[in-house]
């Protein structure tokens, strides 16, 4: 089982990779955890349909499962916010859980990790990832 980590290096990537991705690993019934700045009321209201929102210090923790109309809503937005951040998602973190295998987008999905990912998985994130060998910082440690 490998780790994979993704750190965004070109702002300008399109998120076409990170739908991809959250398609191949995050799937209906998976453990699940969106976190949100308390300020993102917007967001908030959205992540509260697939789990229970907890207000922490700053943030706003929304815990639950996976559902089919939210893998829907991660496959299909494009209208995220990318006038300040090169955002992939309006979530600021995005935690499922399957198993050992933990998936965490994190910063607006310009970062990501992966643990406990399998030959399999790793090979589909390598081939995803190939054409954009400049645009990231990429480690996948065994």
């Amino acid at each position: 089982m490998s780790q994979i980590q993704v750190q965004m290096i070109d702002n300008t990537v399109s998120s076409d990779w990170w739908r991809k991705l959250v398609q191949h690993f995050v799937k209906v019934g998976d453990e699940l955890e969106i976190r949100c700045w308390k300020e993102e009321t917007a967001e908030i209201q959205q992540a509260s349909l697939y789990g229970k929102p907890v207000s922490e210090k700053h943030e706003v923790s929304i815990k639950g499962t996976v559902t089919t109309k939210l893998l829907a809503e991660l496959s299909a937005d494009e209208s995220v916010d990318r006038s300040v951040y090169n955002k992939m998602t309006k979530y600021f973190t995005i935690n499922s859980k399957n198993g050992q295998r933990k998936f965490s987008s994190a910063h607006y999905g310009t970062e990501m990790y992966i643990d406990e990912a399998s030959e399999d998985d790793t090979a589909f994130f390598s081939k995803i990832m190939e054409q954009y060998d400049d645009c990231f910082s990429i480690s996948i440690e065994e």
